[in-house]
């Protein structure tokens, strides 16, 4: 087995779910790291029919929120119960997927507009609000801007359903400049009254079809200014003023800095340089906000090439990262009770062990994207256990297929300093080091020189200690 140059590996690693031997091959049929990178970026141009199926496998999914919600009044089935479906199937979706970039851009953008999956009203088009954030994830941001601010499922979340002329709710105006645009400094209390009254007469059909709508008599009419732009604003409709003031808040500088250092923190390390945030917000700007170019701009840079391994692993990356390492094969969970025992499903018992479930962050600034965050002991050792039970195949049992622990062995009879060099090879995608063995050997008590074979103790008993030192290894929990 060959594994890709250090440097590839990085720009592979930080763009997807880890790097599996799968997708080191796609990596040399593309014609190399920058070629698979650059072919990421159109996942259109990506076959992925694996991972579209997954979505047949919870019907519920492609529900209108109508009836979405007479399905709970009725008891049919509970909102809780779809969006649990939701977080299962986008945590698979980045186990299968082939377009890994995407998948990354799509949590990244969810968690930015941040929609808690945990809610009684936005549930209903929670699902179509990560479709239309996917469609987005790698285009233009002032489009992505427009397609999620004026969304139903974040009109319900932050509260502009309830925002009228008479009564404007802030919520929305607000967290649209501080967290979605040009942030806390570039704003003050008059902008975000402002803000609020722009966006109003965009409302839902609460509670009765949860269908969109645009309210002429909710909406405030009268001139407004926010920061540097200024409308009439007298029409009735006032969907045209909030298009011209969200786009002039994509185009803003200050947001061109937000986001640019939003995605150097993601991509490259928690303190990047005002340097490299300046020369992204730049290209963002030179490129109409077309996100494409920032991020060629961003793995072109030195400070990116220099930061293999700075980023730690949140929960679910870990996960994900973790059933991709040991090549766990997950099948479709029956219909009912039966299935709750799945692998498809147990899921998210396990990711909620570790410390969150997928958009289950309760705040409007979304899933911290920092260190700091995930890099507790608590945290640690919740990961530990998960590895282990993944590592000796002993949950989740039902409905995920592991590798039999002979099947590790590159040969029948193999050296353990050469088994480990394999496994490392398959597992970290990197040769193992003199440490790395030194961690096996004090793990499982073999000697490095010991002969492996079908029947050796390690193979028939011990192998779930031996691939839990891969897990656990800082190799693994970072990218």
């Amino acid at each position: 087995m060959s594994v890709l140059r250090a440097r590839d590996r990085h720009l592979v690693g930080r763009f997807s779910y880890g790097v599996t031997p799968e997708l080191a091959r796609d990596v040399r049929r593309a014609g190399g790291a920058h070629a698979w990178f650059e072919r990421q970026l159109a996942p259109g141009r990506v076959t992925d029919h694996g991972a579209d199926r997954l979505r047949s496998w919870w019907p519920s999914l492609d529900r209108g929120p109508t009836d979405l919600w007479r399905r709970q009044i009725k008891e049919i089935e509970g909102g809780w119960e779809v969006m649990a479906d939701y977080q299962r199937w986008v945590l698979l979706r980045r186990m299968q997927s082939r377009r890994q970039l995407h998948e990354v851009m799509t949590e990244l953008w969810e968690n930015h507009f941040n929609v808690p999956v945990n809610g009684d009203a936005q549930f209903t088009w929670r699902v179509d609000f990560g479709d239309t954030i996917r469609d987005h994830a790698l285009g233009r941001f002032d489009r992505l801007l427009q397609a999620v601010v004026t969304h139903p499922a974040l009109l319900i979340s932050l509260d502009n359903v309830s925002s009228t002329k008479a009564f404007p709710n802030e919520n929305l105006g607000r967290e649209l400049l501080e967290l979605h645009t040009v942030g806390r400094g570039a704003y003050d209390e008059h902008d975000v009254k402002a803000s609020a009254r722009i966006l109003t007469g965009w409302t839902v059909d609460m509670w009765n079809t949860f269908k969109a709508e645009y309210d002429e008599e909710r909406h405030d009419r009268d001139r407004v200014k926010v920061m540097g732009f200024k409308a009439a604003n007298t029409k009735a409709d006032g969907r045209q003023v909030a298009r011209d003031y969200l786009r002039y808040l994509a185009h803003h500088p200050a947001t061109a800095r937000h986001v640019a250092r939003k995605l150097a923190v993601k991509f490259v390390r928690d303190d990047p340089s005002p340097q490299l945030v300046n020369r992204l917000a730049h290209v963002y700007l030179r490129h109409q906000t077309d996100l494409r170019p920032v991020l060629r701009a961003l793995v072109g840079t030195r400070e990116f090439q220099r930061a293999a391994g700075a980023k730690v692993r949140d929960p679910g990356e870990d996960l994900v990262a973790s059933y991709r390492a040991l090549g766990v094969r997950v099948s479709r969970p029956p219909a009912g009770k039966h299935g709750e025992a799945y692998a498809a499903n147990q899921l998210l018992w396990q990711v909620s062990g570790m410390g969150i479930t997928p958009f289950a962050w309760p705040r409007p600034d979304g899933q911290p994207i920092d260190n700091r965050s995930w890099a507790s002991p608590a945290r640690l050792i919740a990961s530990m256990g998960v590895h282990r039970s993944l590592a000796g195949g002993w949950w989740p049992s039902d409905g995920a297929h592991y590798r039999k622990p002979a099947a590790w062995l590159p040969r029948r009879n193999v050296r353990f300093d050469a088994l480990v060099d394999s496994m490392s090879q398959r597992i970290l995608h990197r040769r193992s080091t003199p440490r790395l063995l030194k961690a096996c050997c004090e793990a499982t008590g073999c000697k490095p020189h010991e002969r492996i074979t079908d029947d050796h103790p390690l193979v028939q008993w011990g192998m779930h200690q031996l691939l839990s030192v891969f897990l656990d290894s800082p190799t693994h929990l970072t990218r």
